[in-house]
């Protein structure tokens, strides 16, 4: 069940170019691309800023610049044609390139690195908190120019440190993506636990989902240590619902449109897996996958091949039971329960 995503050499993919802030760099690169039109997308946490920044950047390169409206969720979905179609620049913010999944126009992704945190005083932190001493380090795109730093205070405290490169879809060693932690799942039987470094729950709560290993985070800003996530209780939160809709007949299989979430060859196999088991299951296409759109269909559960991060984070908001496909496969019985087993997309 290979995933599907824009690959190099595809018709309209072209390399990205990586910035790591809004600054005179950036500003230098857009005069010398001289684009028609600029489409401007930044996360939720970057919206009350879009539209200075899109001033800042309009004012500076004399290029006319849209702001993308709807919510972005990651490199994956970066703005499409039809949403920008006189736009032959995207400017993304906050957000690294996926090395296999390049994008269909002229992309620079501005990373938004941090600057501070004070390593040595961070280190302390952690040394102070017990957490154990072979410890993988993993941070957001945000903070990622700290892991060096970090993990060598942390080997002079008396640690083992290990970072993993992960697979194709990560562009940095270090990385957390919020639906691949492989460079964490790389070194895991070298390590007991993991430090997230980075600001709020999410990566945290993807990084517990991925490796059965104790997950603290710090906020290398505010300098505070968050205890370790209960992952068990959220892994037995997901085998109930495993075990409410093994005796499922319809399903319907959720793909997304998005260029670097559709997994089509995968969806298709569990079409066949799931009539392979008597079951039916028709595939619902979408660009976002949204909650209403799936009301009042007349089937009993749902297995999603788009972001892994919709059916675990979002579970309440959904009319049906929504698997992951790991789960799935535990649904039909091809898998078992045990070991919980994250939907990494590769």
């Amino acid at each position: 069940m290979a995933d599907e995503a824009s690959r190099p050499g595809a018709p309209g993919a072209s390399a990205p170019r990586v910035f790591p802030a809004v600054g005179e760099e950036l500003i230098a690169a857009v005069r010398t691309a001289s684009p028609r039109r600029i489409v401007l997308q930044v996360p939720a946490g970057l919206v009350r800023d879009a539209h200075e920044l899109a001033g800042r950047l309009r004012e500076a390169t004399g290029s006319p610049i849209v702001v993308a409206s709807r919510p972005c969720f990651g490199a994956c979905d970066p703005p499409t044609l039809d949403e920008a179609p006189r736009a032959d620049l995207a400017i993304v913010l906050g957000h690294a390139p996926i090395p296999n999944a390049l994008p269909s126009r002229a992309t620079f992704f501005v990373e938004m690195r941090a600057a501070g945190g004070d390593a040595p005083a961070l280190a302390d932190a952690v040394r102070a908190a017990g957490v154990p001493r072979r410890l993988g380090v993993v941070a957001s795109i945000q903070h990622l120019d700290l892991v060096a730093p970090l993990s060598a205070a942390l080997a002079e405290r008396g640690y083992e440190v290990h970072v993993g490169r992960g697979d194709r879809r990560l562009a940095y060693a270090g990385q957390a993506l919020g639906c691949n932690y492989t460079g964490a799942e790389e070194v895991v039987g070298a390590v007991d636990a993991f430090l997230f470094v980075g600001t709020g729950r999410f990566h945290p709560l993807g990084l517990a989902w991925a490796v059965d290993r104790p997950v603290w985070s710090i906020d290398p800003l505010q300098g505070t240590l968050e205890p370790p996530i209960d992952r068990g209780s959220l892994v037995r939160r997901r085998q109930l619902l495993v075990a409410s809709v093994r005796d499922a007949r319809r399903w319907g299989v959720l793909v997304s449109t998005f260029s670097g979430q559709n997994r089509t060859p995968t969806a298709l196999a569990l079409q066949e897996r799931a009539r392979a088991h008597g079951r039916e299951a028709e595939i619902l296409l979408a660009e976002r996958i949204d909650p209403r759109d799936l009301e009042g269909r007349s089937l009993d559960a749902y297995v999603n091949t788009a972001c892994p991060r919709i059916a675990l984070d979002d579970a309440e908001s959904y009319p049906k039971p929504v698997l992951t496909p790991p789960e799935f496969l535990m649904a039909l019985g091809e898998l078992p329960l045990e070991p919980y087993r994250f939907d990494t997309y590769h």
